[in-house]
């Protein structure tokens, strides 16, 4: 009987040891080490999405060496980066015990700060190791990219040169050569074989996350003609997180008549000024979120220019909110454009709270910011504008 009484107990003490270890992880504990890290860098986790995301976590790297401990809710990409500093390395963020290790090289390129990762690797994530299978396909559209670049080296720097010495008889007699045609014909196959490409990428993994997560990482925004990838949608994916996001960017909530958020700018003298103060006296704003880099955004400006000159009288104001990271590109396109309503660069995170997707985005409001119009431009807001005001 004793014998018997041990045996059950080791077998008890079996099973109960297997039960445990079959219990899936309800947290995570990443431990790293990265070779050439800053002594007392902050490194952090970011989700990736097309949002401005906060950091998840961050912590204080000692030798190299950093700890991060949470619980994640389901699978999310996320960046590893160091504080202050631009450059990732993204991996898949998942309960358990995660090991990384590599390389980084910090770079100063004039007022800014890169970090760059190598020969970087992920213990204990299976999911990692599934997203880069799954990614490789940005890669083979980079190496197309890459070879289509080379191959037509010439007639772009030609088109470049002619365009930045404004010559027009040039570009037009460029744009007869069988290079240009070449070249167009050339650009047009590849964005469609992007196009096809990811579509393929996410159809195949429409049953999961994997696929809204794919819509996101592999695009910089999402389009009109995704609509169709997110419909193919298992509802399984559409109910995931990135479901989810993938939806609220496709299908943005209607704003027209509802309240705009209020917000506080600095101005480049440092003093703040809330958007009811700018709303004082005017009947109808414009809030204008821009970028120097963006050309869409500078070729509306004439336009903005002549409807602010026939309306400002009568109550129209223009606000413009500069999405720059870099303060000396931002300060250049001013002078370059020499605007003459109230500009800002958003340092406080008014497009987050905005939730700008992409720029130019504009948004036309009234003196109590209630939203009449948004993302109108050109014609479409000259003839708004001519019927709030009268022509």
């Amino acid at each position: 009987m004793k014998k018997l009484k041990t045996v059950l107990g080791v077998c008890l003490s079996t099973l109960c040891m297997l039960s445990c270890q079959s219990q899936p992880a309800t947290s995570y504990t990443i431990t790293g080490n990265l070779e050439g890290l800053p002594e007392g860098a902050r490194v952090q986790l970011v989700p990736i999405s097309h949002d401005d995301e906060k950091p998840l976590v961050d912590t204080v790297a000692v030798h190299g060496k950093f700890t991060f401990k949470g619980s994640a809710k389901e699978p999310l990409l996320v960046g590893l980066s160091i504080n202050d500093m631009y450059g990732r390395y993204a991996f898949m963020l998942e309960n358990g015990k995660l090991t990384i290790t590599g390389k980084v090289t910090v770079n100063k390129q004039g007022d800014n700060t890169f970090a760059q990762f190598a020969d970087m690797k992920v213990a204990g994530s299976p999911l990692t190791t599934e997203y880069l299978k799954k990614i490789n396909v940005r890669e083979q559209m980079d190496s197309i990219y890459k070879a289509n670049a080379e191959k037509f080296k010439d007639i772009n720097e030609a088109l470049t040169a002619a365009r930045g010495a404004k010559d027009k008889a040039k570009l037009d007699s460029l744009a007869t050569t069988e290079a240009y045609k070449a070249y167009g014909e050339a650009d047009k196959k590849f964005f469609a074989t992007v196009d096809s490409t990811y579509k393929k990428a996410v159809m195949e993994n429409k049953d999961s996350f994997w696929g809204p997560l794919l819509m996101i990482s592999l695009t910089s925004y999402l389009s009109e003609e995704m609509k169709p990838w997110y419909e193919a949608l298992s509802p399984a994916a559409k109910e995931s997180y990135y479901g989810k996001k993938v939806k609220e960017e496709l299908y943005p909530a209607g704003k027209v008549g509802t309240k705009v958020p209020g917000f506080t700018a600095k101005g480049q003298d440092g003093k703040e000024v809330s958007l009811a103060e700018l709303c004082q006296g005017k009947k109808y704003i414009l809030i204008d979120f821009w970028a120097s880099w963006c050309n869409p955004c500078r070729k509306e400006i004439p336009n903005l220019k002549k409807l602010y000159a026939q309306y400002a009288a009568k109550g129209f104001q223009i606000v413009s909110i500069s999405i720059d990271k870099k303060e000396a590109e931002w300060l250049k396109a001013l002078k370059e454009e020499q605007l003459t309503w109230p500009n800002y660069r958003d340092t406080e995170g008014i497009a987050t709270l905005y939730k700008v997707k992409f720029v130019p985005t504009m948004y036309l409001i009234d003196a109590q910011g209630v939203m009449v119009g948004e993302n109108l431009r050109g014609e479409d807001l000259a003839n708004k504008l001519g019927e709030l005001f009268g022509k």
